[in-house]
C-alpha cells in the first residue's frame, strides 16, 4: 500500500543486494575449480610456520595506543626502553600529558595477525614492540606466554582449509584481472567528446 518497493532508495538497495549476491556466486563458481593441497604441501606449510604449530604459544599481551606526534616518538621510545615495567611507562605518559588507551588480552598464535606473528613469536616475556599507528604509535607488551604446540595431524584440516581459501582468492583475483585486461570502456553521448 505504501509502495515502498518503488521508493528510489529501496530500489537502489535491492539492486545493490542483487549485485552483491551475483558477485559472490561468481566468485564461488570461479573458486570451485581449485585443487586441494597435497600432503606434501600441507607438511611444508606446517614446517614453514613453526610459530603457528610446532612452537605455538598462548600470549598474554598488553597494548597501549599512544596519541603522539612524530617528534615525540624518540623520547617515548627512550622512556619505554628505560622503564622496568608497563606501569612505570604508563606513569611517564601520564606525567608528560600524552594521551593513551590500553587494553589487555590473552591470544593464541592463530588469533594474532599473520603478518606480525613471526615478530611476536621472537619476543620473550617482558619484551615490548613498537609499531606506528594512524594517530601515533602502538606499544605491545608481552606480559607472559606459555607453550602449547599443535602436532601436524591436528593442524592438517585447518591448514588444508586455509590453503584452499588462499587458492580460491588467488583464482578470483586472477580472473578479475583477466576480465579487466580484456574489457573495453567506450564513452558515448556527451561523454564521448574530449575535455575542452
Amino acid at each position: 500500500e505504501q509502495k515502498l518497493d518503488r521508493d528510489p532508495r529501496v530500489v537502489q538497495q535491492i539492486e545493490n543486494a542483487k549485485r552483491e549476491i551475483i558477485a559472490r556466486a561468481y566468485a564461488e563458481r570461479v573458486g570451485e575449480g581449485v585443487t586441494k593441497p597435497s600432503a606434501e604441501e600441507i607438511s611444508k606449510y606446517y614446517n614453514d610456520k613453526p610459530a603457528l604449530f610446532k612452537d605455538r604459544r598462548i600470549y598474554s599481551l598488553q597494548e597501549l595506543q599512544i596519541e603522539a606526534k612524530p617528534e615525540q616518538f624518540e623520547a617515548i621510545r627512550a622512556k619505554l626502553a628505560a622503564a622496568k615495567n608497563l606501569n612505570e611507562f604508563a606513569e611517564y605518559l601520564k606525567s608528560a600529558d600524552i594521551r593513551f588507551a590500553g587494553n589487555q588480552a590473552v591470544r593464541a598464535a592463530e588469533q594474532l595477525p599473520l603478518a606480525g606473528l613471526d615478530a611476536i613469536s621472537e619476543m620473550k616475556d617482558g619484551d615490548s614492540m613498537v609499531s606506528p599507528s594512524p594517530n601515533g604509535m602502538t606499544v605491545l607488551f608481552l606480559v607472559g606466554s606459555r607453550s602449547q604446540p599443535v602436532d601436524e595431524a591436528r593442524a592438517r584440516p585447518a591448514i588444508e582449509a586455509f590453503l584452499v581459501n588462499q587458492r580460491r582468492a588467488e583464482a578470483v583475483q586472477k580472473d578479475l584481472k583477466a576480465l579487466r585486461d580484456s574489457s573495453k570502456i567506450e564513452y558515448v553521448g556527451k561523454f564521448a567528446q574530449g575535455a575542452s
